[in-house]
């Protein structure tokens, strides 16, 4: 209970000495955090069923237009086009969110700037009344000068591989669907490539 307290005291002075953007900075890096966690939890838990789930509506799909025999062509052309729109559906919730955890990654930095300049602007403020012959006051306004920028890359690069990871997971397995896709057979059982649809 002692280190505890102890600990809520450190973060309580780390933060009074580091101003008020502290509060900003900190607010930012939890909604990443959290927006960070429902990604992993999507790509690792909800995306493979969501992918199996479009994969059957494809084979169903497939399979019945095979059988209206409307021609090799009509078919892969459909075909085709319902191939653009599953990827497409799937890699549009894969990537949900992603533009902004960047956003908010790339904010801290600046936030932690704002930090720096209102920490000057309390050192000069300090300087106009005391001179410079308080050296405490002075400190005080260097820390909350140093602390915010500090703070502010260290919370973005807490998330820098994280989001690098989730650009790639989220890449590669869209493309392994789209070639789960293209594996099953169509069009008198054979798979088709991209170079044999029509309009390419």
């Amino acid at each position: 209970m002692t280190l505890l307290i102890e600990a809520l005291a450190s973060i309580r002075a780390f933060f009074e000495l580091g101003g008020l953007v502290l509060y900003a900075i900190l607010a930012v890096t939890a909604i990443m955090w959290a927006l960070i966690l429902e990604r992993l939890w999507y790509l690792l838990r909800i995306l493979p069923n969501s992918s199996e789930q479009l994969f059957a509506q494809w084979c169903a799909h497939n399979q019945a237009w095979h059988n209206e025999q409307l021609g090799v062509r009509i078919e892969r052309w459909r075909c085709a086009q319902l191939r653009t729109a599953l990827v497409s559906e799937l890699g549009q919730s894969a990537r949900r969110n992603l533009g902004l955890i960047e956003s908010l990654m790339q904010a801290l930095p600046l936030l932690g700037l704002l930090g720096t300049v209102w920490g000057m602007v309390h050192v000069f403020d300090i300087m106009t009344v005391y001179g410079t012959g308080n050296a405490r006051l002075m400190a005080n306004g260097v820390s909350r000068a140093t602390i915010p920028t500090m703070s502010g890359l260290v919370a973005a690069l807490s998330a820098l591989y994280l989001v690098y990871w989730l650009r790639q997971r989220v890449k590669n397995d869209l493309h392994r669907f789209s070639e789960n896709l293209k594996s099953v057979p169509q069009a008198g059982g054979h798979a088709v490539p991209h170079d044999d649809l029509p309009g390419r």
